[in-house]
């Protein structure tokens, strides 16, 4: 009977013991699970007491919260889980004063004042230096821009047009170096988070296959973010009209409502298809070119297929007359979402498509005596 009772005893501990070792396991896996990558942000922020502070990103069009934190003593913590390194904003609520700044899964620390929020110090993230470090390198390109829009407004308060046009000059060559710069960056950055960003906004003034190379050579963690799914949705819709290729038709109303489609036009011996709208002000500085291009070779076989991104058809129409606008104009008045400009891969305006008479592109983008010259060469071979 002593025996069976040690022997229960040892039977008993040994399974006391199973069940220690299985939750102290289970525990570690518990652990393990809540203590993945994850932000961790602390912050100083003098004259912030009692101001709730949020942290925002945007996410297929929409703002997203990712935290929010009422300052105490001029103190706040947020943390939470970040997919990817990604652009946000602290937005201190009820207040004009913001900043934005690359979040990653890392332990951050932003230090500044609230009347200053904006010139923050940033550190602990690595995305967020790397960005510093492009600015830092350009800082020189744009105090030089900001120099020159003081002096380009003096100018012309005084009406100054000599001077008005040098500074548009010196503008265009700062502008050329600044673009130069952060191709630069881009290239010698395939795994920095920044890189789509400032891919986008180059993408304006990029060929198809020049923004294709820089995706190709980008790491694959940084390749599979949605911003440069987008690029590469952008590449196969510039691909569709580039130089050589048949202008994709499409169909919108006239400014009577009466549908229009691009086909029905084609034939012209030149065919301009021009991108623009009455909100648009290199637009509208545009047109006296176009207009004066079009009264000197209408009678040429030089057409015009206007399609405007407005959204008031009221300021479309008076646009139009205004500007003296004499040729077809169509609409679908839905801004950036117009059919004809994702079709045609516009994300900004003005932007122009020259056709032949078989519908094919032969030019783009041709803008004050760039576009007259090339009209009268083309035509003047005819």
């Amino acid at each position: 009977m002593r025996d069976l009772k040690i022997k229960n005893l040892i039977l008993n501990t040994f399974s006391i013991m199973k069940k220690i070792i299985f939750l102290s396991v289970l525990a570690a896996v518990l652990s393990a699970c809540t203590s993945g990558p994850q932000f961790v942000i602390r912050g100083k922020l003098a004259g912030a007491d009692s101001v709730t502070l949020v942290l925002q990103k945007r996410a297929d069009g929409q703002i997203v919260n990712l935290d929010s934190a009422v300052v105490k003593k001029g103190s706040f913590k947020m943390k939470g889980v970040i997919e990817y390194p990604d652009l946000v904003q602290l937005v201190a609520l009820n207040t004009p004063y913001r900043t934005s700044f690359y979040l990653e899964n890392s332990n951050i620390t932003i230090t500044g004042t609230l009347d200053s929020l904006f010139n923050a110090k940033v550190s602990g993230s690595k995305t967020q230096d790397e960005y510093n470090s492009l600015i830092e390198s350009t800082r020189p390109l744009s105090e030089k821009y900001s120099d020159l829009v003081q002096k380009y407004q003096v100018a012309r308060q005084v009406n100054d047009t000599a001077e008005i046009s040098r500074i548009e000059k010196e503008a265009d060559v700062i502008a050329k170096d600044m673009n130069s710069l952060q191709k630069e960056f881009i290239v010698n950055n395939p795994s920095s988070y920044v890189t789509p960003s400032i891919l986008r906004s180059l993408s304006y003034e990029m060929e198809a296959s020049e923004i294709e190379a820089v995706i190709n050579s980008m790491d694959t963690s940084v390749a599979r973010i949605p911003m440069v799914r987008e690029l590469k949705a952008r590449v196969e819709a510039m691909k569709k009209v580039a130089i050589g290729q048949k202008a994709p038709d499409f169909t919108l109303n006239d400014v009577n409502g009466n549908p229009v489609s691009l086909s029905s036009k084609i034939g012209s011996k030149l065919l301009l298809v021009d991108f623009w709208a009455a909100w648009c002000g290199p637009c509208r500085q545009e047109n006296p070119n176009i207009v004066k291009t079009y009264n000197e070779f209408k009678n040429r076989g030089f057409d015009i297929f206007a399609v405007s991104l407005d959204q008031s058809r009221d300021d479309w129409v008076k646009a139009i007359a205004d500007d003296k606008l004499t040729w077809t104009h169509v609409s679908d008045l839905q801004f950036w979402n117009s059919a004809a400009a994702q079709l045609y891969a516009v994300s900004s305006i003005p932007a122009n498509f020259l056709l032949d008479e078989t519908g094919t592109i032969i030019a783009r983008n041709l803008r004050g005596n760039d576009l007259r010259n090339k009209v009268s060469e083309l035509l003047g071979r005819r």
